[in-house]
């Protein structure tokens, strides 16, 4: 499975990327804005941060058909390669993702409310599919919809990756894991409660403790 970073806090995407193994970073307008930066910064300092096999996605803001193409050529040329635009579901954005890959620009789908748009975007094109999980929840069953994504690809032989997204807890990460997600982007909260289990850091207590009350020190060697 492919870990993906949903921020544009550039300390935490250092931290996470030093701790764990990261395919790359996503964000969306809301995100940028949430920096309090003026986006052309945020999006050097991210991409300064990022080696060149890993992912950046950066989602257009226009949201006519024009407007997205001339976004997404811009995106495009950010980086020399893996550079992903992120484009939403609508009328104008399918229509887009269709031209983008006559084009050869790397498009996600967003903004995904069901399996269905899901699809249709993958048969349009785009390489990654992005389902807003706890959005979707707000709808009906977010995780057996993505899980039904899931085998909708399996099945039609589509080669698109779904890159789960909008999560709020660890169980949702976990179950599409699960069920064999290719790809999850999380937030550094989501991420770190993975990583921090309470009962690992009493574990770890308790052998120092007992080897320190042994042997007078906190190393295996003196």
């Amino acid at each position: 499975m492919e870990l993906i970073i949903d921020t544009a806090d550039v300390q935490a995407i250092k931290e996470i990327n030093e701790l764990l193994t990261v395919t790359g970073v996503t964000t969306n307008p809301t995100i940028i804005t949430k920096s309090n930066k003026e986006p052309e910064v945020v999006i050097k300092e991210i991409a300064d941060v990022l080696d060149e096999d890993q992912l950046f996605f950066i989602q257009a803001v226009a949201t006519d058909f024009d407007g997205i193409m001339k976004e997404a050529k811009e995106i495009s040329q950010i980086r020399p390669k893996n550079m992903y635009v992120k484009i939403p579901v609508t009328r104008d954005g399918l229509k887009a993702i269709k031209e983008c890959k006559k084009l050869g620009i790397h498009t996600l789908a967003t903004a995904i409310y069901s399996a269905d748009e899901a699809f249709l975007a993958a048969m349009n094109g785009a390489e990654y599919l992005a389902p807003y999980v706890n959005r979707m929840c707000n709808y009906g069953d977010g995780v057996q919809e993505v899980k039904d994504l899931i085998e909708m690809l399996k099945v039609n032989n589509l080669p698109s990756k779904i890159v789960a997204a909008s999560f709020k807890n660890t169980y949702q990460a976990h179950e599409l894991i699960k069920a064999g997600i290719q790809a999850e982007t999380l937030p550094p909260d989501v991420i770190m409660n993975m990583v921090d289990h309470p009962g690992t850091k009493i574990a770890v207590g308790e052998f120092t403790m007992n080897w320190q009350k042994a042997y007078h020190r906190t190393t295996l060697f003196k």
